[in-house]
């Protein structure tokens, strides 16, 4: 019996060594899926608190946990809102990860830890408000169709889909519909994901406006003009056609995920990436192409601090998106892949600027011409535009022209984001749909549908 017990302690001091061991490994060299995991929820809580002022754990509950990789489930967050940082780690401390809130430039994830280093990035912004009082888009004020046809179809859980936050619907230049998800308002700012992607390229054309960049543009960075690299154009960056090497998979620690959660200069990472193809011939979707036309473009103004202040100065505050935040990494280059926050009534208004053919106010705010360019299919796709911008609808891209037999038009072109985010502008029918949500992929929503039954009340 004494031999039993002795060699039952024996065990249970082995497994007690083994997890002490384990939680050991984990604290001093955590791999870097718990890393990119902590990074993510670290990152997405601070910017959620800090530009849209939500609540810490609901962020955490609803946005990272609910709809992610089971490992999220185990990620603890703390908020000091002080010193504006959030810091996560897998049960609160294992592969800590920390983001911190910036003046004007909302949050950046510190994948080295060099939180004082990113304060310096700060931008002064005079604290700018739509009137209320005054009609969209010039102001706030909604007048929405009394249409019972339309309000019809916004009140059905199938078309809005699961999890929407905000829908807005604008015709001939005014909201005409709007819909917002439980604790969410056209006041809440939303990320957009790679809709990101389209404004980014739209910042690009005011460079191209201003005669600082050229869409013919090659050896775009020093170590390119050595090699093979050299003869990539600004236009194939746009059109995502590069050549280069990028895994863009979610699912685990790939280039993209490495990059927005791993590396502090996403840029100079996305820059080093190799050709894996001929360029301008092969169509490769690559958020690193996205931060580095960020790079790119800011450095083709040369001066940091006016770089800094151009998405405000040049865009968002000619078309009055106040509430817009494009956000940067630690090194100070804009996310244009990923990190822009904007009410959906703002989001309607970049979509009208693209459907006027970014003029504004009579305003030529982009090149003439430019959004045309940006609409018409990449060399490489039938499906994606030159300018970072989809072609086809959401789930269509192995089926050109399904939005037509749908019942849209075929002009209509669409900026879309993770996880449901979707813009569909049409021209023809003079129409701007927003759709914001928090959808996975998995459950199917096709925006195609509500914006074909729209088109139909519409017309």
């Amino acid at each position: 019996m004494r031999f039993v017990v002795k060699i039952v302690k024996w065990l249970l001091d082995l497994i007690v060594l083994a997890v002490a061991g384990l939680f050991a490994w984990l604290y001093i060299a955590p791999p870097e899926l718990i890393r990119v995991g902590s990074g993510y929820s670290a990152k997405i809580v601070c910017s959620n608190v800090f530009i849209a002022g939500r609540d810490a754990n609901e962020v955490l509950a609803v946005d990272v946990q609910a709809p992610g990789h089971p490992l999220l489930r185990l990620m603890r967050v703390s908020v000091d809102k002080n010193r504006g940082t959030v810091s996560a780690g897998l049960l609160g401390f294992l592969g800590k990860s920390e983001a911190v809130s910036r003046d004007g430039l909302g949050c950046a994830s510190i994948p080295d830890g060099d939180v004082g280093k990113a304060r310096r990035t700060t931008v002064h912004v005079e604290p700018l408000a739509t009137s209320p009082d005054t009609l969209w888009p010039e102001g706030e004020r909604v007048e929405a169709s009394q249409d019972p046809v339309i309000a019809k179809l916004l009140d059905d859980a199938a078309l809005i889909g699961a999890g929407m936050r905000a829908v807005v619907v604008v015709k001939n230049g005014r909201v005409v519909a709007e819909r917002y998800g439980d604790g969410f308002s056209a006041k809440t700012p939303l990320l957009g994901w790679s809709m990101t992607k389209t404004v980014n390229a739209a910042i690009v054309g005011t460079l191209v406006k201003d005669g600082k960049m050229a869409v013919d543009n090659k050896g775009l960075f020093a170590p390119w003009k050595a090699d093979g690299r050299a003869v990539i154009s600004l236009a194939d960056m746009m059109a995502m056609s590069s050549g280069l090497e990028f895994n863009e998979d979610y699912g685990d620690v790939a280039d993209v995920t490495r990059m927005l959660y791993l590396e502090p200069d996403m840029a100079g990472f996305a820059e080093s990436k190799p050709l894996a193809g001929e360029v301008g011939k092969v169509f490769t979707y690559s958020s690193g192409t996205a931060v580095m036309l960020s790079r790119l473009w800011q450095d083709a103004i040369g001066d940091k601090a006016k770089a800094l202040t151009w998405p405000r100065t040049a865009l968002f505050g000619p078309l009055g998106m106040h509430s817009a935040v494009l956000e940067t990494d630690e090194q100070g280059t804009f996310v244009g892949s990923s990190y822009l926050y904007a009410t959906a009534h703002d989001w309607a208004r970049f979509g009208q600027f693209l459907l006027q053919g970014g003029v504004w106010n009579g305003n030529q705010v982009l090149p003439a011409g430019f959004v045309d360019w940006m609409r018409e299919p990449a060399p490489a796709s039938k499906v994606y535009g030159k300018g970072q911008l989809w072609i086809e609808a959401p789930g269509d891209e192995e089926n050109p022209g399904a939005g037509v037999a749908a019942g849209l038009p075929k002009d209509t072109y669409w900026m879309e984001g993770h996880d449901g985010q979707t813009v569909a502008i049409i021209p023809s029918e003079q129409l701007v749909i927003v759709r914001l949500g928090l959808t996975p992929a998995k459950l199917g929503y096709r925006p195609q549908t509500m914006a074909s039954a729209l088109v139909k009340a519409l017309h």
